[in-house]
């Protein structure tokens, strides 16, 4: 998985990218078609701004979270990512699971 981190209008420093790499290795357990995602970090007035778009094989996931520290922004933004790609991922099971079904009453009809 390949992650690009960026920053608007600051520079992203390394503890906040560590923080990072490291909760995006909870997202890689549950999910590990990622090919890759693209965070950007900014600040507006007062609030902390993160959003990524994660690339899934033919689909892009995009999420974004805010609030007044950027880490509690990187971890919700994590969190709702995480919650996104585990939805994506139920998604394909039930879709080739009603294509087994599908494929099945084929075969007994014939």
């Amino acid at each position: 998985m390949e992650i690009q981190i960026s920053g608007q209008g600051f520079e992203v420093t390394k503890p906040i990218e560590e923080h990072i790499h490291q909760k995006l290795k909870k997202i890689e357990k549950h999910f590990n078609h990622i090919e890759s995602v693209h965070i950007v970090l900014k600040i507006e007035k007062d609030l902390h701004i993160a959003e990524a778009t994660v690339h899934i094989s033919h689909r892009d996931i995009s999420v974004r979270a805010k609030s007044e520290d950027m880490y509690i922004s990187t971890d919700l933004l994590v969190r709702r990512l995480d919650r996104k790609i585990i939805k994506h991922k139920e998604k394909l099971k039930d879709h080739h699971s009603k294509e087994m079904v599908h494929h099945n009453l084929k075969a007994k009809k014939k």
